[in-house]
């Protein structure tokens, strides 16, 4: 299949490797979402620890975005914190030697 059919294809053909992108979200209204790339599953290790609550997160910066327990903002959505180290991320599809996208 050519670069052209397939629009996904690009990104994970120059990095050599199927791995998810550097900066995405859960919550549709953001730049960063892809429901896409959200459908296949995204498993994320930060510090360390595989972690299932992630709202949002940057291998680049080095951040995380999760939900800061049960507070909800003026608008009724979750209010999230950051917070700052090493991040992980793959694709759960993948099986268990899935390729890791992580800062270097």
């Amino acid at each position: 299949m050519s670069d052209e059919q397939n629009p996904a294809e690009p990104e994970t053909a120059a990095t050599g490797a199927d791995v998810p992108p550097d900066h995405l979200a859960i919550d549709p209204r953001s730049k960063h979402f892809n429901g896409e790339l959200l459908r296949r599953g995204i498993g994320i290790r930060f510090k360390g620890t595989v972690r299932s609550n992630v709202e949002e997160y940057c291998i680049s910066e080095g951040w995380v975005r999760v939900q800061a327990g049960k507070t909800m903002d003026r608008h009724g959505r979750p209010l999230t914190i950051k917070l700052n180290g090493p991040v992980e991320a793959w694709f759960e599809d993948l099986g268990e030697d899935a390729p890791v996208a992580r800062k270097d």
